[in-house]
């Protein structure tokens, strides 16, 4: 089981942590080398969504399927580092209103290592987790590839007249 810091027992309705513990000398605002975040000050960013990663789309029923997705709510489409996700916004269903797991102890495996050192960053806690492309519906993501049609007819070589 994946340890985590002993802290404050935060309890809200309106979901936030009150000020004295987000600025009081004991509250750390970074990830502990060895156990990761201290998800007590989390908004439970990892909860509300999951991203799949995707082939690459090469043929025209490729980026079809990526426009069909966008066409859908609660979905995204991004690539990072040349990899392509789509991500489906929608909250775990054991996330309490507190921003706590109600399966704390019976958690996934992917919930327990999240955040911790090498494996995937805590998104709380990392400025630096950008995108190549977003794409949040479909009408941006067909605006990209008509953009990206006309830069490669622009590059293309032009023929020269017979004769």
């Amino acid at each position: 089981m994946a340890r985590r810091r002993k802290a404050p027992v935060v309890s809200s309705s309106a979901g936030f942590v009150p000020l004295q513990i987000l600025f009081s000398p004991a509250a750390r605002h970074e990830p502990d080398s060895e156990l990761g975040g201290p998800c007590h000050l989390c908004t439970a960013s990892c909860c509300r969504y999951f991203a799949l990663q995707l082939d690459k789309p090469r043929t025209k029923q490729d980026h079809d399927h990526i426009r069909w997705y966008l066409m859908h709510e609660g979905i995204v489409v991004w690539v990072q580092d040349g990899d392509w996700y789509l991500e489906v916004r929608t909250a775990c269903r054991h996330l309490l209103p507190d921003n706590r797991c109600g399966i704390y102890d019976d958690r996934p495996q992917i919930c327990r290592d999240y955040g911790l050192p090498g494996a995937d960053p805590c998104e709380y806690f990392t400025d630096d987790l950008e995108y190549d492309v977003l794409f949040e519906n479909d009408a941006e993501f067909v605006a990209w590839l008509e953009a990206k049609k006309a830069k490669r007819k622009k590059a293309a070589p032009k023929k020269a007249p017979a004769g």
